[in-house]
């Protein structure tokens, strides 16, 4: 390959130090040409004699944040200049990625402790490390696009902006103490002179709780070794049980909990999540109460390594929000609501384009719980067969908000929005539409929408103007996992182990235990849990023994419900239920968790927090066998394992072997009914999707139960309702492309 060719490569390629890397290779191969940014992604023109290792050398090389989909070769035939040259940005709109924000990397990291103009300074970054999505304005991703245009660099970093060879060539972000952004301490309103690092670290060695200002939004922080701060803490938050993230610096983690290999590489992972691991048992229970597991990340930033370093513990790290509410980000907006919960403010003065929350994740078994903050804005590429699909916007739940966008061949999961009952929840869900919509130059020629007609989402789609495609919740839940999996629109059908809280069901009642068997465009029900009433509708999910004594009357063994809940209304919960007063049918499995969880006075007369009853009976669970429920014509009862269970407490069995038999049973049951569809040849695989898989126990025993059928599951997209839009994306884009109009 001699000739002058013209490169064109696409995917993630933006604000990583993508252009540098290509004039990098280009003076190692002897080329001259030129790169530069566009919508597109990066446009390369170039000449010399070995361009075939040049253009091997763009994938095989790329930076550490950039994610190459594809590189594209023509030939070309126009003028070059005599050198190798980065080119200004070309053309507005987008038809690339965006990089998401990463953490620091470790020469960042050195450079903040070490003796240069960047000692001690909170906001050191480069091409490798920094803020990204959160500053971002508008596309191309150049400075005057960020949030950073209101500092202007001063001479020393003008000259490492525009130098190619300095890690530094183009980083938006780039700032020093001469004319970055600035932090400082504040206490009532007023800053407080000195080290406003040096004076956090005091507040919090004496107890008290710090305000403090990140990239994706403001978190509270106190000392995770003080019981009496933690204590502080939930009560100003109101936050009884929830448990509270943890961020340290990886040998004081390492002091709290256990972390594998892969938790390791985990954490260490750019995008900086909270993970998810076992805890040593040594922090104050006030952390995670009733669990075994704790919450950790890494610092990210370099304010928090400058704080964690000063501190040399772990600190507590929550969401600076009030309760149900997104996480503030705004100076004055965290001094107007977060003043009840803070004794001081560690704050900044660069804006914060768009609120992050920190994603949530586990190593083993890989899955993301909440996609936010360093995961979006990622993109998935469409499965085969869904070439040509139009411009799709999905408007995911009512829980766990997240959106949707569908676009030349990708797939646009955004971030964790909230539950969108809350008034502000459901705002930001609306700016986020506007903001991805115009950010990403997306026009939705249609709008895809959960059937369930009373979900803010659903009526904000109706509202658009758009053809909408109504897609039940459970479809959508199969449909997310398969499109994770590149599943091709004509793979053929799957059977769809769906299990979760709560979801409208085509024949109107609601879903929650769901066997279906089908693909992108329809399913069937094949299996499903016994239904059973929720009474007293949304307070049958805060209130877990609602659940277990409609459960045990179904079992005749309403005399047990009386003794185990002799101090609550049974009979009034009874009457309304044989009188159908607020009490609809439901399959649900989340709330069969809460039922078993009440019956072991787990969380029994109520819940603080979504999950918690059965969050606290995984974490118990140890053991093994399992409870054997009934499975009839596809109707999996759980009524004999309540008599079952009746009898081994009689007889001393303790509640975590019960625990571990209740998990195991639930997964066996579902599990065998799915290996048949596969065995049948009616389906070719096996997915599970669904909240309920979040629990890593169920998950594991569901697949040991598999046996050999072949499976697929969540791993960077959420099996709760985070990835629900995924899902409804793509059955409204398969819809279109089959010229379906129903579910």
């Amino acid at each position: 390959m001699t000739q002058a060719v013209s490169i064109r490569v696409r995917g993630q390629v933006q604000g990583v130090g993508f252009r540098p890397f290509v004039w990098q290779l280009a003076r190692e191969f002897g080329l001259r040409g030129r790169v530069w940014n566009d919508p597109e992604g990066v446009g390369i023109e170039a000449s010399g004699a070995r361009l075939e290792e040049f253009v091997a050398a763009i994938s095989a090389r790329a930076p550490k944040l950039a994610r190459v989909d594809a590189v594209e070769v023509l030939k070309f035939f126009g003028e070059l200049p005599q050198g190798f040259e980065i080119a200004e940005s070309l053309g507005k709109g987008a038809e690339t990625r965006v990089t998401p924000d990463a953490a620091t990397c470790p020469d960042c990291a050195a450079e903040i402790r070490g003796a240069g103009r960047r000692k001690g300074y909170a906001f050191t970054n480069c091409t490798h490390c920094g803020p990204r999505f959160t500053i971002l304005r508008g596309l191309p991703y150049d400075r005057a696009q960020t949030t950073m245009a209101a500092f202007p660099m001063c001479p020393d970093c003008r000259a490492e902006y525009g130098d190619p060879s300095d890690r530094r060539f183009h980083a938006q972000p780039v700032a020093c103490p001469a004319c970055g952004p600035r932090l400082w301490l504040e206490v009532a309103g007023r800053e407080v002179h000195g080290d406003p690092v040096a004076l956090a670290v005091e507040r919090l060695r004496a107890g008290e709780v710090l305000a403090v200002k990140g990239i994706g939004g403001f978190h509270l922080a106190c000392d995770a070794g003080s019981a009496a701060a933690v204590a502080l803490l939930r009560d100003r938050k109101r936050r009884p049980s929830k448990p509270l993230a943890l961020m340290g610096q990886e040998a004081a983690l390492a002091r709290v909990a256990v972390l594998s290999e892969a938790d390791q590489a985990l954490v260490r992972d750019p995008a900086a999540p909270i993970v998810l691991v076992p805890s040593r048992g040594v922090l104050p229970e006030g952390v995670a109460p009733g669990m075994g597991q704790l919450g950790v990340m890494l610092p990210y930033t370099p304010l928090h390594h400058l704080l964690l370093d000063a501190f040399g513990g772990v600190l507590v790290m929550t969401s600076g929000n009030l309760s149900g509410e997104p996480q503030v980000v705004d100076n004055d907006e965290a001094r107007a609501k977060l003043s009840d919960f803070a004794d001081a403010f560690l704050m900044h003065d660069r804006d914060i384009a768009r609120r992050l929350d920190d994603s949530v994740e586990r190593a083993d078994p890989p899955m993301i719980l909440r996609r936010a903050r360093g995961r979006v804005p990622g993109t998935l590429p469409l499965p085969k067969g869904f070439g040509g699909a139009p411009q799709v916007l999905a408007l995911g739940g009512q829980m766990k908000g997240a959106i949707c966008l569908v676009k030349n061949g990708q797939a646009l999961l955004g971030h964790h929005l909230g539950d969108l009952d809350d008034a502000l929840c459901a705002e930001e869900f609306g700016k986020a539409v506007a903001d991805y919509s115009a950010l990403f130059d997306h026009r939705a020629e249609r709008v895809a929408v959960d059937a369930h007609p009373g979900y803010r989402a659903t009526m904000v789609g109706r509202e658009m103007g758009l053809p909408v495609a109504e897609v039940f919740h459970h479809h959508a839940h199969l449909a997310s996992c398969l499109a994770e999996n590149g599943w091709p629109l004509d793979g053929g059908p799957v059977a769809g182990i769906v299990l979760d809280g709560t979801g409208l069901g085509p024949d109107g009642t609601i879903w929650g235990g769901e066997l279906l068997l089908g693909d992108y465009l329809e399913v069937e029900r094949r299996g499903w849990l016994r239904p059973a009433p929720l009474p007293g509708g949304d307070r049958a999910a805060r209130e877990p023994w609602r659940n277990a004594l409609v459960r045990l009357d179904q079992a005749g063994l309403s005399g047990w419900a009386d003794e185990l809940f002799a101090d609550l209304p049974r009979e009034v919960l009874r009457q309304a239920v044989a009188k159908g007063i607020n009490a609809p049918m439901s399959s649900s499995t989340g709330r069969l968790f809460d039922g078993f969880a009440a019956m072991l006075g787990i969380c029994g007369e109520a819940q603080s927090y979504e999950g918690e009853a059965a969050m606290r009976l995984e974490a118990i669970a140890a053991g093994e066998g399992s409870l054997r429920f009934a499975v009839d014509g596809g109707v999996i009862d759980p009524a004999p394992i309540w008599g079952e269970v009746r009898a081994e407490l009689a007889q001393g069995v303790l509640a975590a072997e019960l625990a571990w038999r209740f998990h195991a049973g639930l997964a066996e049951a579902f599990a065998t009914l799915a290996r048949g569809l596969v065995q049948e040849g009616e389906a070719k695989a096996v997915v599970l999707s669904g909240g309920c898989f979040q629990n890593a126990l169920l998950h594991r025993l569901t697949l040991e139960a598999l046996g050999d059928a072949p499976f697929m599951v969540h791993r960077v997209t959420p099996a709760n309702d985070g990835g629900l839009a995924l899902g409804q994306a793509m059955i409204a884009a398969a819809r279109a492309l089959r010229g379906a109009e129903s579910d």
